[in-house]
């Protein structure tokens, strides 16, 4: 795996305290201004490092198979309890065409596609767009029920204003 590049950014207001956090895509550490550069060079990659490792914690990854695991692990836990019926057949894959959703499905066939866009995201987040797919194989429509069904995820609410910040940011 390719290193990332991180932008460095001198802080007049840090006097002690680095920190590093994702600025549209990229990585940034701002450090305090009088810190060396050698005081940069030793602390800066392993604080990347954390950050990498706590970032990567709890995301949907992998490929389709680790995909499908999730999903099914997801159903069981949030959905199994809730169905009138068993939750049909269905196979998951990864969009990397998915630019204006986030995911997809089409109940009829059991298909549903999850942008890989969500890969960026914190997994809660991740966790409910694959909620609200699985969902859509008993209640293809966004109805009472339907809605119901994806109210058992904890985190449905918040990880839905998560996406509405998203798309309009990307809108402005």
């Amino acid at each position: 795996m390719e290193a990332e590049q991180v932008e460095i950014r001198r802080s007049a207001r840090r006097s002690r305290t680095l920190t590093v956090f994702r600025e549209q895509g990229r990585l940034v550490a701002v450090v305090p201004a009088r810190a060396t550069g050698q005081q940069v060079d030793d602390l800066v990659p392993g604080l990347v490092n954390r950050f990498l490792a706590k970032e990567s914690r709890g995301r949907v990854s992998g490929g389709d198979e680790a995909l499908h695991e999730r999903a099914i692990e997801l159903a069981q836990r949030y959905l199994a309890d809730r169905l009138r019926v068993p939750l049909p057949p269905f196979r998951i894959v990864w969009a990397a065409n998915q630019r204006r959703r986030w995911g997809s499905c089409t109940a009829a066939t059991g298909q549903i596609r999850i942008s890989d866009r969500l890969r960026q995201l914190p997994g809660w987040v991740g966790d409910y767009v694959l909620l609200h797919e699985l969902a859509h194989l008993v209640e293809p429509n966004h109805s009472a029920r339907f809605w119901e069904l994806v109210a058992g995820y904890p985190q449905a609410e918040r990880a839905r204003g998560f996406l509405e910040g998203i798309e309009f940011a990307d809108n402005r």
